[in-house]
């Protein structure tokens, strides 16, 4: 179970701003009745707690490293892109403005912002989380993280973030409604160690993906496929994939085009 509550002596602001997380995620808000956050476990009986305090939003797990929204390399990779410069994902998608994006795995979003700064204001980009408590997390960051960009933060805002299986939400998508449909699934054995990266794997669906989800999504999908993976994982060749092997990176691209 989750729960939500705030800082030790909430302002008005704060009590405002965890209820309205817990209304929107339908989740528990709780007085935090001076407790300590390792308390806050066994009284309430939950599993994670999500604290809201001084305009920041942490998460929480027992005995576990604390999660905060940041955009991480995606702000980077934003403001690279507003600059006109490339960016290997938006190229193997040709993903362009006014395209609508299903960010299928989106983890804390980084994939999604820089696909919402590509397809513009006229564009959509919807990203999927199977982790309740990461859906809450990056909804929240979306909703309230202000960069140094104008344009980066308005990118945020206009992603949507749905709480759900993304085979189940594929099955219940039309033909054809997705210019691009997108998967980065967290690698079971990571290219490398990172702050923001291992406390993220604790929520992560470490399931391998389906054919069936590949399927769906060509079904879904107006123009490309398209899968983040590690070069050599056997992913690529054995979900049909074709990989782009332009650089020499450990990450790559792999591309189903539909169109």
């Amino acid at each position: 179970m989750m729960i939500v509550t705030t800082g030790h002596s909430p302002d008005e602001n704060e009590l405002l701003r965890a209820r309205r997380i817990a209304e929107q995620a339908g989740i528990r808000l709780v007085a935090r009745k001076r407790l300590s956050v390792p308390n806050l476990f066994a009284h309430y009986g939950a599993d994670s707690v999500l604290i809201v305090t001084q305009g920041k939003v942490r998460l929480f797990r027992e005995d576990q490293p604390i999660l905060e929204y940041h955009p991480s390399m995606g702000y980077v990779r934003a403001k690279r892109l507003l600059k006109g410069e490339a960016d290997p994902m938006i190229a193997a998608s040709r993903a362009q403005e006014g395209d609508q994006v299903l960010d299928c795995t989106a983890g804390l979003g980084t994939d999604s912002l820089v696909f919402a700064v590509q397809v513009g204001p006229s564009g959509l980009v919807r990203a999927i989380e199977a982790s309740p408590e990461l859906s809450v997390l990056l909804r929240e960051g979306f909703f309230s993280y202000e960069t140094e960009k104008a344009a980066v933060s308005e990118a945020m805002r206009r992603v949507e973030v749905i709480h759900a299986d993304h085979l189940n939400y594929l099955k219940s998508l039309p033909d054809n409604s997705f210019d691009v449909v997108y998967f980065d699934p967290m690698f079971r054995k990571p290219v490398y160690d990172s702050s923001a990266i291992s406390p993220l794997r604790l929520y992560a669906d470490n399931r391998a993906l389906s054919e069936e989800s590949i399927r769906e999504a060509v079904r879904v999908a107006r123009k490309t496929v398209v899968l983040k993976e590690k070069k050599g994982s056997g992913e690529m060749e054995r979900l049909g994939f074709t990989p782009d092997d332009r650089n020499h990176a450990k990450i790559t691209y792999g591309v189903i085009e539909v169109d």
